[in-house]
């Protein structure tokens, strides 16, 4: 089976489809990765042929990029250049033999392409988090809003169509339409519509216990455990950081996520509520000058910390709610402070809350005392520390990667 992956966006994005490419190649699949040309090295040092894709590093200085609403034309733009590049690779190809071609959801129009031209390709979607698909059942959440339970189905396929009338369509199938138009393909009249009808197989990236399957998700539809790939499994804690977790109790671990170049109001607010409350704390960011220009004794900063050897040691992770990253913090057993901003990471936030794992705050709502008393609500809390070790304990099943590779071979070659 000859394997093509394409996948857009951050590191976050990528190393799931790492998981699966990877385990594929170890059966002996050819696998050809497509992706932001950034991460080549994660690629390449995974031992998979990489072909990168373009990518504008100013789009993370982009003011909308973190807006719950308008946050998703950002995004959008960004990524038609590097999506643009698939079906001329596609067809680039020589004939052979049976062809998948596994795909990140915002990767569908142009594989729907790709399948236009080559018939016989099967197209599997890749979805890394529960709000990738559209339901009407709950749990409900459109971006910040949670949507009542006692509002009927009816109304929600309402709310659905309308907020994606206004504010996905217009924005997307202008280029949609017109990729098709170039390849003789005839209009489609929704976002949704089009892309959940194009795979010939859809597969979750995240377990039934964080979210159970919903009725009105596509079919067929195959379940996975969280895709917890680490490009570098034995990478050790810093010196200074290990001299600094010896110090004292165990800080608070604070991340706005790798791309957030705009966490300068986030990090203060972190900095007066740790003194507020007498904790000690950690900065996570690769961009310095987000932080006050001189910390305390009491808060580190590091640029770069692996998660899995880190979390074990804190007293709780405060984050901007990407699904890898509140993985990682279900796994460790860590009380979480959710902070989103956009994108999945509402619904994601709405689902750890449920699991009795962490609190959430709005990252619009942000100001030190809102932080510091969200803090209150999940350190030192001993009821919340027990539903963290009922969630890490579900991390000793099994991920299901060996029967989705199973399944993708069924699939592609039947």
């Amino acid at each position: 089976m000859h394997v093509v992956i394409v996948t857009i966006g951050s590191a976050g994005d990528l190393f799931p489809f790492l998981w699966m490419g990877t385990a594929l190649h170890a059966r002996g699949h050819q696998v050809d990765f497509l992706g932001p040309i950034q991460h080549e090295p994660y690629v390449t040092q995974a031992g998979l042929p990489f072909h990168g894709l373009p990518a504008d590093p100013a789009v993370l200085d982009h003011p909308d990029l973190w807006h719950p609403t308008r946050g998703f034309a950002v995004v959008w733009q960004a990524t038609r250049p590097a999506m643009a590049e698939l079906p001329a690779f596609m067809d680039a190809l020589p004939p052979g033999d049976a062809r998948l071609l596994l795909a990140h959801p915002l990767a569908l129009p142009e594989a729907d392409l790709c399948r236009a031209a080559h018939p016989g390709l099967k197209i599997a979607a890749a979805y890394l988090a529960p709000s990738n698909l559209s339901t009407v059942h709950d749990p409900l959440m459109l971006g910040p809003w949670r949507v009542p339970h006692w509002v009927p189905h009816g109304a929600r396929r309402w709310l659905w169509r309308t907020l994606a009338a206004r504010l996905l369509d217009p924005i997307a199938l202008p280029d949609v339409n017109v990729a098709r138009g170039r390849r003789g393909r005839p209009p489609v009249g929704s976002l949704i519509e089009h892309i959940t009808g194009i795979p010939d197989l859809s597969v979750t990236l995240f377990p039934e216990w964080f979210a159970p399957t919903q009725p009105d998700w596509p079919q067929p539809l195959f379940r996975t455990g969280f895709p917890l790939y680490d490009p570098a499994p034995d990478a050790a804690l810093s010196l200074s950081l290990q001299t600094f977790l010896a110090a004292g109790p165990p800080p608070v671990a604070f991340t706005p996520g790798t791309g957030n170049r705009q966490a300068g109001r986030y990090f203060a607010a972190a900095a007066q509520a740790l003194r507020e409350l007498g904790l000690r704390g950690l900065f996570l960011t690769p961009h310095r000058d987000q932080l006050p220009a001189t910390l305390p004794d009491d808060i580190l900063w590091q640029d770069y910390v692996p998660l899995q050897a880190l979390l074990p040691h804190v007293a709780a992770l405060a984050h901007h709610g990407g699904i890898g990253t509140t993985a990682e913090a279900l796994r460790a057993g860590a009380p979480q402070l959710v902070v989103p901003l956009a994108h999945d990471q509402f619904d994601n936030a709405a689902r750890v809350v449920a699991l009795g794992a962490g609190a959430s705050l709005h990252a619009a709502r942000v100001t030190p005392a809102r932080m510091a008393l969200a803090l209150r609500q999940v350190v030192g809390n001993a009821a919340m520390r027990q539903h963290c070790r009922d969630a890490s304990a579900r991390f000793a099943a099994p991920t299901g990667l060996d029967a989705l590779c199973t399944r993708l071979e069924a699939f592609s070659l039947a």
